[in-house]
């Protein structure tokens, strides 16, 4: 009796409908617009216009779909148990980039590549480090420190571990994301308000010493703050400087193109080559022309009930570990989400990062499917406080 009620207790009950739907629309919807936004492209460089969205569907969904069936399956408390060498063995990655192992695109060493396989270890941190955190917060040890200076004094060193290996590639945006993401962890797990404030503080001293001391970095800082910052306050305006707008001016462009309803699928004219990574940084452009606002509200909506729908299986689950993954996986998706839109839109420095689900990116969206899946499993387990 004791064991069937274990295998109820591992089997749950059925996911959240809403949430896996909306996912589904995202991804179906995103094969849509990246052959879209692709093709031309595609076709140019390697004279099919499948070319990425077969990359896509080869290197991101298929592996995808199996680590959204291994997240599914896999009771998600076991996670747990491997948490710590599962972010030891990232770190390793991140450190392998820059050997022989790994190699540099457009001047940043963000993959590893082992004979047809290649991979970005960076994104590997959005699974590892959520769970080892989870994993972290909720254990008794940590708990007993709860609102100490001991434990806001890990979570920033596990932090500036984690941001310096990735700031090192470079990849900005993605330590921000990964590193908000803890930090919202952090917060949610008992932080006391003059830890989260240092926190805070040193995150703002360390970001504003990297835009004031990396030009690349400053240069798209500078076109965000005169024309956001600097309007209601011209006094503050950064003059005598000569700044490159050209891409966040052309997103915007490209975006009230779309009008209404858009100018049509396959016809956005921005894509050819105006638009800097038509089919990755730039696809939300893409899509509000050829779809319109309509289109770009309805993909905005899909977001929103992935993150609605998101927050309250966190509300549900009565396990610390639990609702410290499915928090920080949520936070993730969102908070990269908003930078994409929002460096589209013009309303935040403009970047080069993907849109969740969407964006050309094999190990983006692998990742991001498996994420969704342990995500599906601890849905299946709301309400219920279970261990093994």
């Amino acid at each position: 009796m004791r064991l069937f009620s274990q295998k109820l207790r591992i089997l749950g009950h059925a996911p959240d409908g809403a949430f896996l739907f909306a996912i589904l629309f995202l991804v179906v919807g995103g094969l849509f617009a990246l052959a879209s936004a692709s093709s031309d492209i595609a076709a140019i460089r390697y004279g099919t216009p499948s070319y990425f969205l077969l990359g896509q569907i080869l290197k991101g969904l298929l592996p995808g779909i199996v680590g959204f069936f291994i997240g599914y399956v896999v009771y998600y408390r076991r996670w747990k148990r491997v948490s710590f060498f599962l972010f030891a063995l990232n770190i390793v990655l991140l450190l392998l980039v820059f050997t022989p192992f790994g190699y540099a695109a457009k001047g940043s060493h963000r993959w590893i590549e082992l004979g047809p396989l290649s991979f970005q270890p960076s994104e590997l941190l959005k699974i590892t480090f959520v769970l080892y955190l989870a994993s972290l917060f909720s254990s008794t040890h940590v708990r007993s420190m709860k609102g100490s200076w001991k434990m806001a004094l890990v979570f920033m060193g596990l932090s500036a571990l984690v941001g310096g290996l990735i700031f090192l590639q470079p990849a900005t945006t993605m330590a921000v994301v990964i590193l908000s993401s803890g930090f919202i962890m952090f917060v949610f797990s008992g932080a006391r308000a003059k830890h989260i404030i240092s926190v805070l503080v040193l995150a703002g001293v360390v970001v504003g010493s990297l835009v004031a001391l990396t030009p690349y970095r400053f240069d798209r800082f500078v076109p965000f703050w005169n024309q956001i910052i600097a309007i209601p306050f011209p006094s503050l305006a950064i003059d005598d400087i000569e700044v490159d707008s050209f891409h966040v001016n052309q997103s915007r462009i490209s975006i009230g193109a779309g009008g209404i309803s858009g100018v049509g699928f396959g016809e956005s004219t921005s894509k050819y080559s105006v638009l800097p990574e038509p089919m990755g940084d730039s696809i939300f452009s893409v899509i509000a022309e050829e779809f319109g606002f309509i289109g770009s509200m309805v993909v905005m909506v899909l977001y929103g009930i992935v993150f609605w729908r998101g927050t309250d299986i966190v509300k549900k689950s009565r396990d610390d570990f639990a609702r410290l993954v499915t928090l920080g996986f949520v936070s993730i998706i969102t908070i990269q989400t908003l930078i994409h839109i929002g460096a589209n839109s013009g309303i935040v420095p403009f970047t080069g990062i993907p849109l969740p689900f969407v964006s050309y990116g094999g190990t983006a969206l692998a990742i991001s499917l498996t994420m969704i899946g342990v995500i599906a499993n601890i849905s299946r387990h709301t309400g219920k406080h279970s261990s093994l």
